[in-house]
């Protein structure tokens, strides 16, 4: 039997995710679309009329993957299994998406402040016509901050293209007191997971 290809197709523009595949050594390469990002006009990141978190993050994640496939197909690109993931931040049932401006980072971190919040990440891999996918959850809860520290966050860069407004890998992870989960998955990509879907997809990951 033909062994198949071990390098995917990772369909995410996300440094962490790039970082978290070579950490685990897996090997990939940046599916680019059409507007030279991975993920095309057609992948809207706007949540649907009551559509519930888990459900947001898994259809999000499914589109940029579904999109990406027919991508490779349209440019007729070695076929190879395909990866995507989505991560969303919720707190109280309310999605956080990115802030855009200072006063959006400012309020989303003064509600997390002294609060727990959740974060889902959601990954599907593509392989022929097999999907694979699963959501990882995982808890964080926000020590009290004053509203100096919140403001001088805010004034760095580090807010705007994180869901939730912060990066556990940053300076952030100066306002965390406890995580109940996969601290990768709160990065963007929870490694035991994607392990487990990439060997489903029949990829080795060691």
């Amino acid at each position: 039997m033909k062994p198949l290809p071990q390098k995917i197709y990772l369909a995410s523009k996300s440094p962490r995710r790039r970082e978290l595949l070579r950490q685990i050594g897996v090997e990939f390469e940046l599916l680019l679309l059409r507007d030279h990002t991975p993920r095309g006009p057609e992948v809207s990141e706007i949540v649907l009329p009551n559509e519930r978190a888990e459900d947001y993050v898994a259809r999000v994640t499914l589109e940029k993957a579904t999109f990406a496939q027919k991508t490779m197909w349209w440019r007729k690109l070695p076929l190879r299994p395909i990866l995507a993931a989505d991560t969303t931040v919720v707190l109280d049932g309310r999605i956080l998406g990115k802030p855009a401006t200072e006063a959006e980072a400012i309020k989303m971190m003064r509600s997390l402040s002294g609060c727990t919040h959740q974060v889902l990440t959601h990954v599907v891999v593509l392989h022929g016509e097999q999907t694979y996918q699963t959501t990882q959850r995982s808890d964080v809860a926000f020590a009290t901050l004053s509203d100096e520290v919140i403001r001088a966050y805010c004034a760095t860069a580090e807010p705007y293209d994180k869901a939730g407004g912060y990066g556990i890998q940053g300076q952030a992870a100066l306002f965390i007191q406890d995580i109940a989960g996969s601290y990768s998955g709160i990065m963007g990509l929870p490694l035991f997971e994607t392990g487990k879907l990439l060997e489903q997809a029949g990829l080795r990951t060691l």
